[in-house]
């Protein structure tokens, strides 16, 4: 996994923005859309948004010098998110076992995710100025791989990563998101999100409640 964790900036349906930090560079594919009612949310269906999910996300070094983004490579993005976000809905659901590894992971996915990682991912390079940078020969494939190969980490990874995978506790937010918290007691997407929502509902409920007393 990544070490690495700037999160995101999402936004409400309300038009408000809050940073979300899902954890890892895997599951920052996940809010980008999906099949189904998740399609409202797509941005990988250009080139651009593409490009800007990999500016926003927390690839080190940033500026990933990709050559020109086709549809297909547009269609195998969504095709890996897709998978991914199905091994991570079965992991949260599921639970884990203690070593966080969720049974019945779906078999499409699997292949999915094992075939992106088959591939050689990106690398990056040591510069004369003892910095980092990206080697020749960036590709969609390259990034795919390395997305793929950060999932499985999570999900295999040492200290049960995969068993702090999770689904934001509000009833109407299905981020996922695993918790690096040391406490491991992360309920919500984002405090300033759903957790302050939680909070203007207790307190609304407590109220309503000394009023009946």
């Amino acid at each position: 996994m990544s070490e690495s964790a700037i999160g995101l900036a999402l936004h409400t349906p309300e038009g408000r923005t809050f940073r979300f930090d899902p954890g890892a560079l895997c599951l920052e594919l996940l809010p980008t859309g999906g099949p189904g009612p998740l399609a409202r949310y797509e941005v990988l269906d250009t080139p651009a948004g593409l490009l800007d999910w990999v500016a926003a996300s927390r690839l080190a070094p940033p500026g990933l010098p990709l050559p020109p983004v086709g549809e297909r490579d547009l269609a195998a993005v969504r095709e890996v998110r897709d998978a991914l976000h199905a091994l991570t809905a079965a992991h949260a659901h599921a639970g884990g076992d203690a070593e966080g590894r969720a049974p019945g992971l779906p078999a499409a996915g699997l292949a999915v995710v094992n075939a992106a990682a088959a591939e050689p991912p990106l690398a990056v390079r040591l510069t004369a100025s003892g910095q980092r940078e990206w080697a020749p020969g960036a590709s969609v494939a390259g990034l795919l791989s390395t997305i793929a190969r950060d999932a499985i980490d999570l999900f295999t990874g040492p200290y049960a990563a995969a068993g702090r995978i999770r689904e934001c506790g509000a009833h109407d937010c299905y981020l996922l998101f695993v918790d690096t918290s040391r406490p491991g007691r992360r309920r919500w997407c984002a405090m300033e999100r759903c957790g302050n929502r939680h909070k203007v509902r207790s307190h609304r409920a407590r109220t309503e409640t000394e009023g009946e007393a």
